[in-house]
């Protein structure tokens, strides 16, 4: 099941990815031979008389065979014939929508999540099972009282608890439950690193409804933060502060996605859909051969005057495929042997 969830969510991203390609190249009247999603053996395809669209047996990967990239091309309305302009929107296309269903993704947890506070009231919104309180007190009790002090704010606990009217581990809790009241004594448990002694108890959160304005506010450092956190792996990968061992591939990918499903949190799990989203954006805009960054800047070189021979161009673009397929084995093999 993890692997199917996983696969969906990866086969999304791609697709759409793959898309931005496709509809940028219609919109160009560029012909597109083959819109594909997955790789291999084909099993199921329609052909419509100017593009074929197939669904292929190995679901990882897609690709958009778009005609006349080749350097000896000679199709009509081929991707070389159109200007720098046209070709730089067309390849970069893929890179703006894995980036635009992130964003859409982004925005649609933050809306849907709304905006958690901090309950000030005493009301316990969980208990850690781990310390003598759990079994005794529980979620929803609103606390009145701690050794015969009144509690109003959850600010006044920890104060209570620190106070020196406190001679020993056990106190005594007054709390409501319904519209009954109970009294509980309540072993504190210690914290070894900090010395400190705690009840166990969490707090309860108020979740209110964002403002068109506050929640794309929101949306937006949630979907820059995505960013800084991939940049920075990034920079710590090229500086050596993290190792070639720590790079994973597809296995690696559906290792991290059967864990989020296994816990039930799709909001996690959206979450990762819109970070793996980013991640392959990114990792295309890199301006290496065979991907679309490397292609790109074979088009800004145009742009700005700088013409390159395209069978030259072309040989570099194969040499750069077979480096990536070389990474592409190196991180299957990392996973397998993290998995082992």
């Amino acid at each position: 099941m993890n692997i199917i969830i996983a696969i969906l969510l990866l086969g999304v991203i791609i697709f759409v990815h793959e898309l931005g390609h496709f509809l940028m190249a219609r919109l160009f009247k560029i012909p597109v031979q083959e819109f594909a999603i997955g790789m291999g053996p084909e099993i199921y395809s329609y052909y419509t008389g100017e593009t074929l669209y197939s669904i292929r047996g190995i679901p990882l990967g897609g690709y958009v065979n778009i005609e006349g990239m080749e350097a000896n091309s000679k199709v009509e309305n081929g991707f070389n014939t159109k200007t720098p302009l046209q070709r730089f929107l067309v390849l970069s296309a893929g890179i703006v929508m894995n980036f635009l269903l992130a964003f859409i993704i982004v925005v649609g947890l933050t809306f849907s999540s709304g905006k958690i506070t901090q309950n000030e009231k005493p009301i316990i919104g969980g208990v850690i099972k781990t310390t003598d309180a759990f079994g005794k007190l529980e979620k929803g009790d609103i606390i009145e009282s701690i050794n015969g002090i009144k509690v109003e704010n959850w600010k006044e606990i920890n104060p209570i608890l620190e106070a020196k009217t406190i001679n020993n581990s056990e106190i005594s809790i007054k709390l409501k439950r319904g519209d009954k009241v109970f009294d509980k004594k309540i072993t504190l448990t210690k914290d070894n690193k900090s010395n400190k002694e705690y009840i166990g108890i969490l707090p309860s959160y108020i979740v209110e409804k964002y403002s068109f304005r506050e929640g794309m506010i929101e949306s937006v450092k949630g979907y820059f933060n995505i960013f800084s956190s991939i940049f920075d792996g990034l920079i710590k990968l090229f500086t050596g502060k993290v190792g070639a061992d720590e790079i994973s591939g597809p296995i690696g990918i559906v290792k991290v996605v059967g864990e989020v499903s296994q816990s039930g949190n799709f909001f996690l799990l959206f979450w990762l859909g819109a970070f793996l989203s980013i991640n392959i954006g990114i990792f295309n805009l890199l301006p290496f051969p065979a991907l679309d960054g490397g292609r790109l800047l074979f088009v800004i070189f145009e742009l700005i005057g700088i013409k390159v021979n395209k069978k030259l161009e072309e040989r570099i673009h194969t040499t750069g495929l077979i480096l990536l397929l070389g990474l592409f084995v190196f991180a299957t093999f990392n996973d397998i042997f993290k998995l082992l």
